[in-house]
């Protein structure tokens, strides 16, 4: 029954492209246009001292990253760290944002809809039925990051990888953020925001109110993903903890679905 509840609102999202066209645009700008535009007017420039001035900023990351950086000249250099270390919290920041929409939107969505009550006299268990709506949150947020990952890998090696010696990404760090940490931030905000769209009574207000609650997590994970990239082996620990708090938040979000609540008669 998970299976079937997670592809019956994947395939209500597929055929609302007033939703995904918007989410497709901001991945495209996050993962495509901004790297782009920036690795290559690096990359090309022709103010030299401007490059250097640049690159002296590199001064800024830690002794460890530093002594990772790659190339031979500045345009170089900068290059290397703005597309290994800049853009690592996008592979966050970005799925979580698609994940955050669908979720506010997909327990009191079925009541606003008058489908609630269809699915609170389906045969599947009111844990069936939030792994569904788990699964058909998380799953867009994460193929944008794989997506978006194979194709800001292309651009990278494509603009960076001549200036410092061939191509080089994606760096470990990187498949550790895309493999191990980005999966539990995001099953770890999208409880809190099930858990929010359980008890509000309109999708308006579940957005709202998801947007309060995921803000911090969306600037921890920023600041975490970002660190992770910076210290040897610290991707790891942050997915360890990241996975014992998902873990422990979708248990308790779990409890957030109940029939008479899809019903719209129980007061959350």
């Amino acid at each position: 029954m998970v299976g079937v509840i997670a592809r019956t609102d994947l395939k209500q999202l597929i055929q609302s492209p007033d939703f995904w066209v918007p989410m497709a645009i901001l991945a495209f700008l996050f993962f495509v246009l901004a790297p782009v535009m920036l690795l290559y007017a690096v990359t090309h420039a022709q103010a030299a001292p401007l490059v250097e001035r640049i690159a002296n900023t590199l001064q800024v990351l830690p002794a460890k990253a530093q002594q990772a950086v790659r190339g031979a000249s500045p345009e170089g250099k900068t290059a290397y760290a703005l597309a290994v270390y800049l853009f690592a919290p996008l592979a966050i920041i970005v799925p979580m944002t698609i994940s955050t929409a669908i979720g506010a939107n997909t327990l009191v969505g079925e009541r606003e809809r008058g489908t609630g009550e269809f699915l609170a006299h389906s045969p599947a268990s009111e844990t069936e039925i939030y792994l569904g709506k788990l699964v058909a949150s998380l799953l867009p947020g994460y193929l944008t990051t794989l997506v978006g990952f194979g194709i800001y890998s292309l651009i990278v090696n494509s603009l960076v990888g001549p200036r410092v010696g061939g191509w080089f990404f994606p760096t470990a760090d990187w498949w550790v953020l895309v493999l191990w940490v980005v999966p539990p931030f995001l099953a770890l905000t999208l409880s809190a925001v099930l858990w929010l769209s359980g008890r509000v009574r309109s999708a308006a207000a579940a957005q709202q109110a998801s947007g309060l609650v995921t803000l911090p997590l969306i600037m921890l994970s920023f600041a975490l993903s970002s660190g992770s990239a910076f210290a040897a082996g610290g991707g790891l620990v942050i997915g360890l903890l990241a996975w014992i708090a998902a873990i422990l938040g979708l248990s308790r979000g779990a409890r957030s679905v109940r029939r008479a609540t899809l019903l719209g008669v129980e007061a959350r």
